[in-house]
């Protein structure tokens, strides 16, 4: 597992839009019928990342607590299943049905998406406000696996809380680390340039 950061996409890049299938139940959704009326969480994960599953439990009740606010969460795997076949999309749905995922889990299978996003680690959080501009995009909070930090979703709560009272987003803001994700052969951001 290699650790990276994120990206860090320009605060105020407008979402682009997508449509990939959703594994908890074969549908194909898009970016515009999942939109939320006050926000968009839009979250690169993926089943066996180690931070993943370290913030997994904080990520499933801040989807929760996000909803009843009018933000929706979209998750979304773009690993390469070919070197990694707990990504794939049978693994995902069993892992959503198992947690029952209060949002979508969808699967990046040409991995466009993450390039669209600038994705680069599981996780990667992208707060979107009510027109899809870009608000927050970083990490959870400072809790990382085996760091003994509580798991509190702070930084994310926090951007979430000024976006809705329309207030300006704290800076810095810092980026998300965790496992990198799996390209391609030939797909990832370095290879293509």
């Amino acid at each position: 597992m290699a650790l990276t950061e994120s990206y860090m996409l320009p605060l105020g890049t407008r979402a682009t839009d997508f449509s990939l299938p959703n594994v908890a139940n074969d549908s194909t959704v898009s970016l515009e019928q999942l939109k939320g009326s006050k926000g968009t969480l839009i979250i690169f994960m993926c089943n066996h990342c180690p931070y993943v599953i370290h913030l997994l439990e904080g990520i499933l009740h801040t989807a929760q607590n996000f909803k009843e606010k009018g933000i929706e969460t979209i998750a979304i795997s773009s690993n390469s299943i070919k070197t990694h076949p707990q990504d794939g999309p049978e693994q995902m749905k069993h892992l959503a049905l198992e947690n029952n995922f209060s949002f979508p889990y969808l699967y990046d299978e040409s991995q466009e998406v993450a390039h669209l996003y600038q994705a680069a680690c599981t996780p990667d959080f992208y707060l979107f406000d009510e027109n899809l501009s870009l608000v927050y995009r970083g990490r959870f909070d400072d809790s990382r696996p085996g760091n003994e930090v509580p798991v509190t979703g702070k930084d994310l709560h926090q951007a979430a809380m000024l976006m809705l009272s329309k207030k300006a987003q704290y800076t810095p803001q810092y980026p998300s680390m965790g496992c990198n994700i799996k390209w391609h052969l030939g797909n990832s951001p370095e290879e293509k340039n």
